[in-house]
């Protein structure tokens, strides 16, 4: 029993290495591109900035407030923002990473090594996960010095509880988009229009209550309205841990059966590769 024990602690050991293999790797690519990390900083400044001028459009009214306590639009939109960047290192980066990997020619060689599937699954995106919230907060620090957004410093560690329960979510719909990538090549864009619809009826950039009343309905059902009102109430008007637990309740199914769904899906794609030896086809 003792040797078993051992063993599976060294097989452990060894995995998390190799995460920290990925991470250095990525880090380095990245690192290569100095001007990607100036200029993708700026991008989102800049968004900022669209959606500030945008604001200044926005009747004030039209923009429920959170908690009692009235917002305006760039505060509203800015956390929609920082959930979209979730969003779309989940979606977008496990598929990407594994597409890479094909056209490298390196994927049928790496998962031929003795590696866990869920250990190149977040090795793959560990440090985009590390560095984007890295960025979002240098963001939400720059945008809150210079235009004074009302961000509530309190609500910080429920924010995070959140984005610790939503991850799952999106993570299943990463692996999803990855195993369609492994099957057709360039069919992650199914993916992405079932996650485009989920963002028309979110709230992340404008008010639910702007829509028709059945995709206002349909909303109360969606995870990423539920992740982006309780993020809003957290960040903007300091929710406590009761007021958020509610949303937890409704998120942690959602995220499990997508987090399921996405790793059945790779699994069978993976299968089905290895047995036809189109593996490293791209």
């Amino acid at each position: 029993m003792n040797a078993v024990v051992a063993a599976t602690r060294r097989t452990r050991g060894l995995e998390l290495r190799k995460l920290a293999a990925f991470v250095r790797r990525d880090f380095l690519v990245a690192w290569s591109y100095r001007l990607s990390f100036v200029t993708g900083f700026l991008g989102l400044l800049g968004g900022a900035l669209v959606f500030y001028f945008v604001g200044l459009m926005v009747d004030p009214a039209s923009i429920p407030p959170v908690d009692g306590k009235p917002v305006s639009y760039l505060e509203f939109a800015v956390v929609g923002m920082a959930l979209g960047g979730f969003l779309h290192l989940g979606l977008e980066r496990v598929s990407a990473a594994l597409r890479n990997e094909q056209l490298m020619g390196t994927l049928e060689s790496l998962l031929s090594t003795p590696t866990a599937q869920v250990t190149v699954q977040i090795g793959s995106v560990l440090f985009d996960l590390i560095f984007i919230p890295v960025r979002m907060t240098i963001l939400l620090t720059t945008l809150a010095l210079a235009f004074g957004l009302g961000l509530q410093l309190d609500g910080v560690p429920q924010a995070l509880v959140i984005l610790i329960f939503f991850m799952p979510f999106v993570w299943g719909l990463g692996i999803l988009a990855a195993a369609i990538t492994l099957t057709f090549r360039h069919g992650a864009g199914v993916v992405g229009l079932a996650v485009a619809g989920l963002t028309l009826v979110s709230g992340l950039y404008f008010p639910v209550g702007l829509l028709p009343g059945w995709l206002t309905a349909a909303a109360e059902a969606n995870p990423l309205a539920i992740a982006a009102e309780s993020l809003r109430d957290a960040l903007l008007g300091g929710a406590d841990w009761s007021a958020i637990g509610p949303d937890i309740l409704i998120l942690t199914p959602l995220s499990l059966l997508s987090f399921l769904l996405g790793t059945a899906a790779f699994r069978v794609a993976l299968r089905r590769e290895r047995r036809l030896g189109t593996l490293g086809a791209y």
